[in-house]
């Protein structure tokens, strides 16, 4: 409920800015609007390993935005909206992703409202990116992600780069599969149960700090977060049972990318504490594309990186100590088409995950997906991906764009 009562504050906020600076008589507003309705398919392909859990999973979802811009595109509301209907009724859910006023002057850029911010360069693993809240139940590969109230601040500078000011004023809970859904543990985790470390709880005022910058064939991040933490820490005692909390942490992080000719080499490194747990991790690896093969703009990237996360087992991710090798088709068409094939194996077991994405374009407003998981040879010793390794699934879906 505090949730909602305060993006409902957030958005009547932003609709009275908007409508104080649409009655300038000055001033010219810009309007956009795209809706994006799609019909997904999830089938598990093996027998599930909990009770209740289901094979089929249809679901229709609907992707509204909207954008206004005024004074020569210097100001503008920016709107993103997602609902979901699914046979899980976890993942039955709506959110506003983005909800957002925004300004830029001269050398400065102020955002206000819900928002999405990435940061990262590396493929198989986003250790730098933790602004936002994973939205858990949409996808599996943690791309997705919830809106996130914040006040960002952006001030660039000719010769030392960009910096970026961060308020994060609450704190949103990751929602986990319910009974009928899959990819889930044993029990069913109500994110409603989880709690905080810090007495403020999901009201703890959060602070980061992120400065970029590129230096010759380098493109550099650094970067800080202080605040209530956006994965849950979990705990297992004697019976099975699960417990978990958002720990209060400090996390650091680097994110480096450097271009040499069809060569992109990349790393990604955190350094996490709290009172519970400390953390380090970090992804490094290259991508090399075969440009325009066919002549006719075909373009192969081949990748591969290395994991590793001091977590071991306990890695929420469940990946530790593990290689990623992947290519990403892209032929360059009309159609967009384009496919991306990976793979995860762990180097101390043989726990393995493979995956393959493809989408391409129908038409002038229809586009296609296809998404594949597969769990190979999971130990029984992964205290998370144990749990997953009945879980392989194809997704296919189609969406329309007004």
């Amino acid at each position: 409920m505090q949730k909602t009562v305060f993006q409902l504050f957030t958005f009547i906020i932003l609709f009275v800015q908007y409508n104080m600076f649409a009655q300038e008589k000055d001033q010219k507003i810009t309007h956009d609007f795209e809706l994006e309705v799609e019909a997904e398919y999830r089938y598990f392909t093996n027998d599930a390993l909990f009770e209740g859990q289901k094979d089929n999973f249809p679901s229709i979802a609907f992707k509204p935005e909207y954008s206004a811009e005024w004074n020569k595109g210097y100001e503008s509301i920016n709107f993103s909206g997602f609902f979901r209907l699914d046979v899980d009724d976890e993942r039955t859910h709506w959110d506003i992703r983005e909800l957002y006023y925004q300004k830029a002057k001269n050398k400065w850029e102020l955002s206000l409202g819900l928002k999405k911010v990435y940061w990262g360069v590396t493929e198989s693993n986003h250790l730098v990116d933790i602004i936002n809240q994973t939205d858990a139940v949409e996808s599996f590969d943690g791309e997705d992600k919830l809106g996130q109230p914040m006040v960002q601040f952006t001030y660039t500078t000719d010769n030392y780069g960009n910096f970026d000011f961060f308020y994060l004023p609450y704190h949103r809970k990751r929602t986990f599969s319910g009974k009928k859904g899959r990819l889930r543990f044993p029990t069913i985790i109500d994110k409603d149960d989880l709690t905080y470390e810090s007495g403020a709880n999901e009201w703890r005022q959060d602070l980061a700090f992120r400065w970029s910058h590129y230096i010759g064939a380098f493109d550099i991040g650094v970067s800080h977060f202080y605040g209530n933490g956006r994965e849950p820490l979990f705990t297992f005692d004697t019976l099975g049972n699960i417990n978990a909390f958002y720990p209060v942490i400090n996390q650091t992080g680097i994110d480096i990318q450097a271009t040499h000719n069809a060569f992109l080499w990349k790393f990604e490194s955190i350094y996490r504490t709290a009172k519970a747990q400390d953390i380090f991790a970090f992804v490094a690896g290259l991508e090399y594309t075969f440009s325009n093969i066919d002549g006719n703009g075909l373009d192969i990237g081949v990748l591969g990186e290395y994991l590793y996360d001091d977590r071991d087992e306990l890695a929420l991710n469940a990946l530790q100590n593990d290689m990623f090798f992947g290519s990403r088709i892209a032929f360059n068409d009309i159609q967009d088409t384009s496919i991306l094939i990976g793979g995860i194996a762990d180097l101390e077991s043989s726990s393995k995950i493979f995956s393959i994405e493809a989408s391409r374009r129908i038409g002038s407003s229809w586009k296609a997906e296809l998404e594949a998981r597969i769990f190979s040879g999971i130990d029984t010793n992964e205290l998370i991906l144990g749990n997953f390794k009945e879980d392989s699934f194809l997704r296919f879906s189609v969406s329309k764009f007004f």
